[in-house]
């Protein structure tokens, strides 16, 4: 058991209640503007915020020169993480969240381990072994447990589900190349490049698919829903819980992962409360199957 309790528990388990959040606000703020407007609002904020806070007061008051300016080389490797982890991931998972749960938002996010491990796997050229991929199936298979109730009651469509998956193995991709890179910047600025760089990639579908179209941009409205999700999603979410994670995976990408066990519970517990969505036994089961199928991957 203590195999399965990473190191730094306290950060740990405050990264996996914040992430969790994540699918619950998004859930609210896409009642009020289009997704990709919901994203790319959250995204250039917060990546702007970051990267004046990091430039501007943090160096001011440390007056330390460690907050450098990206090389060439790391601007490139930022666009990359940038793509993969908020462009792509986010992108997706945010357009997801109109057609599916909050808990089967969240509960994808739990498989993100089992395609992490087999990624890494073929990342290292080995073939991927048997409780990578039995782990991946159970996990899989759980998630359509999870599901199947909620695709007959209006909770969830295939597309959603097909979205959130391709959301799902980016971020994995991500994880997998973040990993492999040896960062020199801080966390911080690392977060408000790959944020920001991220947003700015995200823009020109933005532009395309919702502010161009006067009949998607006049179903938009810029209440006060819309402004606490994006607050939300900034501060909580994608300052605190991505630099909780990115020190996470810095001590060890593996046991940093593990931590997406708690994702589904707080998620599920979390759209029960706020949203009003069902818990059913084929939650509890489908929850269980993909919580089996990370202990599997991880054995």
């Amino acid at each position: 058991m203590k195999q399965l309790i990473p190191a730094g528990a306290p950060a740990g388990l405050l990264f996996a209640a914040l992430w969790a959040s994540a699918s619950v606000a998004t859930k609210f703020g896409v009642q009020s503007a289009h997704p990709l407007i919901l994203a790319n609002v959250r995204f250039l904020i917060a990546g702007s915020g970051m990267l004046l806070y990091a430039y501007g007061v943090q160096r001011n008051e440390t007056g330390s020169p460690k907050n450098a300016w990206p090389t060439r080389v790391e601007f490139r490797q930022l666009a990359i993480f940038a793509l993969l982890n908020t462009t792509i991931y986010l992108g997706s998972f945010v357009m997801a969240l109109k057609q599916v749960s909050a808990g089967i938002g969240s509960l994808s996010t739990a498989t993100n381990p089992l395609f992490i491990a087999l990624l890494s796997a073929l990342w290292l050229r080995r073939m991927p072994r048997w409780n990578e991929l039995g782990g991946l199936l159970l996990g899989l298979l759980g998630v359509g447990i999870a599901t199947y109730p909620l695709l007959q009651n209006s909770y969830a469509t295939v597309e959603g589900l097909l979205i959130l998956l391709v959301g799902t193995i980016s971020i994995s991709a991500a994880t997998v190349y973040y990993a492999s890179i040896n960062w020199r910047l801080p966390n911080l600025v690392t977060n408000g490049w790959q944020v920001l760089l991220g947003g700015f990639q995200l823009l020109p579908f933005t532009l395309l698919v919702a502010v161009l179209d006067p009949a998607v941009l006049s179903e938009s409205h810029f209440d006060a829903r819309f402004w606490a999700s994006v607050f939300w999603l900034i501060l909580p979410v994608s300052v605190a819980a991505l630099q909780l994670w990115f020190y996470l995976v810095r001590q060890d990408a593996i046991r940093a992962s593990l931590w997406l066990f708690l994702c589904p519970i707080f998620g599920f517990a979390y759209s029960y409360l706020l949203m009003g969505e069902p818990i059913t036994l084929f939650t509890v089961a489908g929850t269980g199957l993909v919580i089996g199928g990370l202990w599997l991957g991880r054995k």
